[in-house]
């Protein structure tokens, strides 16, 4: 079913929908500040597994997981960093994932993790809803493996079709390029993808923050 969410009521009654798809173990489509995001309950891993199934990817690479509140991310973690504090308190929500390593007592199954997660916060409205109320939801591009991100649900529907339960439409992507991919695992901050927020802005908040291939 897809919802075109610039309309109050369809918004209202597609959030709704896309929340109790999620809670049910079912994937939904949603808006991000990038592009349309394809995600599943972070702890249901049958749910993840479809996540993986439909996108076409195997258990190599575990999905990012994205939080509707900086306070989530404590709850992922025995202990963060300062960098990685930094970095949130200044660009989420916003186009910025940290990568950190997550506390091995969390009930998931999110595949091949090595003990760390990519996470990210997405500045969208519709999403955060979504996201606020569902918990950590585990989260890749809106498109089949090799063919384009999607800008819109429609186009993401086009691809994906029944194998989701719910699509939320709020117009094509403000913004299509991918969010800045930050590693905080290391003694040293490192930026391993860049994106949307320029390097020069993170170094603003970590001046000791490595470049990509350092």
């Amino acid at each position: 079913m897809l919802y075109d969410c610039r309309s109050i009521a369809d918004r209202d009654r597609g959030i709704a929908a896309a929340i109790e798809a999620v809670k049910s173990g079912e994937l939904v489509v949603m808006p991000t500040d990038t592009v349309y995001g394809l995600g599943a309950d972070a702890f249901t891993p049958h749910a993840v597994s479809q996540l993986q199934t439909t996108k076409g990817r195997d258990r190599g690479a575990a999905p990012p997981v994205m939080v509707g509140s900086r306070h989530t991310l404590d709850g992922l973690v025995f202990s963060l960093p300062q960098a990685a504090r930094d970095l949130v308190e200044a660009f989420w929500p916003g186009p910025l994932t940290i990568i950190i390593e997550h506390s091995p007592t969390l009930q998931w199954d999110l595949g091949e993790t090595g003990g760390q997660i990519a996470v990210r916060m997405p500045l969208h409205p519709v999403a955060l809803e979504v996201l606020r109320e569902t918990g950590p939801m585990a989260v890749l591009a809106a498109n089949k493996a090799g063919r384009p991100a999607p800008t819109t649900a429609e186009e993401a529907r086009e691809q994906l079709d029944y194998a989701v339960r719910v699509y939320l439409e709020a117009g094509p992507s403000a913004d299509p390029v991918p969010s800045a991919m930050v590693d905080v695992t290391g003694d040293v901050p490192r930026l391993l993808r860049e994106g949307g927020i320029p390097i020069e802005k993170l170094r603003d908040v970590v001046p000791g923050l490595a470049g990509p291939g350092m």
